[in-house]
């Protein structure tokens, strides 16, 4: 029997590299691509075939077809900030739903069996809380609404090619092969950088906001083995831990794990869901995903790694497209 060929884009990041990883496990042939925009290419797991490229060209992305088809196409590229997403409208939706409608293009030319994307809890918005799968989505930034379109245009091809997919909608992921100098997303990984930098902790706000944290092992195992259970087919599900923690509980926490006095500094609240966690009693009953890395743990495990890692030089995000109500603190970095 001949091994399935899939291809993981976001390959070189966090989440992706980690899904790619647990491909091979299962013995896939893995064709790994990213534009290493915000990975590093020592991210990519042995075995894979990696291909640096720009998934926004049409070209590009038609060409990784031409070796063959792939079983299944895992998209986990993204730019993930939320936040930022309102101030770089045209270069979040063209790396977040342009890029992601060529290859929906190619997977249905090239006979894909199933498309498995990564959308995001962004789409529920907010006060609709435990977030489920059923809910009508309601994103307020532009981040959630290029996640929320590019699923409605899966179920749109599925409906007219018979293309299959799956949707997780992970949130607050964290854990080794982050990448912590990423000054606009991930908190966890902010805050290791800041303590590692001898710099306070910021934090937006008063710190009471809530998010459901959810280590990487609790996502990337049940991303890379969905497609192989029928029943997942066609289905969306939200995937990661359960309880909610403050972000500035979080930051007790990642100052423990590194061993550094607790220094927060506390900015002026933005534009952002308060309270968000979700609920995830269907991917448990469909696809058995349980969580199982505690929050101290996970974070001391994350701690370890990025001990054990040069500590990059932060890439500063200069093509801000709208200044107008950009929080202070991200001026002088955006401009």
């Amino acid at each position: 029997m001949s091994k399935s060929r899939v291809l993981v884009t976001g390959a070189a990041g966090f989440i992706g590299s980690h899904v790619a990883e647990h491909c091979l496990s299962l013995g896939m042939e893995v064709v790994a691509v990213d534009d290493l925009s915000g990975g590093f290419e020592r991210n990519v797991p042995a075995g894979a075939r990696f291909i640096k490229g720009d998934l926004r060209s049409a070209d590009f992305v038609k060409s990784l077809w031409h070796d063959g088809p792939f079983e299944f196409v895992y998209h986990l590229a993204a730019y993930a900030a939320e936040g930022l997403s309102h101030f770089i409208r045209r270069f979040n939706y063209e790396t977040n739903l342009l890029a992601s409608t060529n290859l929906i293009n190619s997977a249905v030319n090239g006979e894909t069996k199933c498309f498995i994307f990564t959308s995001s809890i962004a789409v529920y918005g907010r006060n609709q809380l435990p977030m489920r799968e059923e809910l009508v989505p309601h994103p307020e930034d532009p981040y959630g609404i290029s996640k929320l379109a590019v699923e409605l245009d899966l179920a749109a091809a599925h409906e007219l090619f018979g293309l299959d997919y799956i949707v997780f909608r992970p949130h607050n992921v964290y854990g080794e092969r982050q990448n912590v100098s990423d000054k606009y997303r991930n908190v966890i990984g902010i805050f290791m950088h800041q303590c590692l930098k001898g710099e306070p902790l910021t934090i937006f706000g008063d710190g009471l906001q809530t998010r459901a944290f959810s280590h990487i092992d609790d996502v990337a195992p049940v991303i890379a083995r969905a497609p192989r259970e029928p029943a997942a087919r066609n289905q969306i599900f939200n995937v990661g831990a359960d309880e909610p923690y403050s972000v500035l509980s979080i930051a007790t926490e990642v100052s423990r794990a590194l061993d550094v006095p607790l220094r927060v500094q506390n900015l002026p609240a933005r534009n952002e869901v308060v309270d968000a966690y979700a609920d995830h009693s269907k991917v448990r009953q469909l696809l058995g995903q349980t969580a199982t890395v505690p929050i101290q743990a996970g974070v001391e495990r994350m701690a370890r790694w990025v001990r054990s890692q040069p500590l990059e030089p932060p890439k500063e995000f200069y093509d801000v497209e709208i200044s107008k109500n950009l929080p202070s603190s991200w001026l002088a970095k955006l401009r």
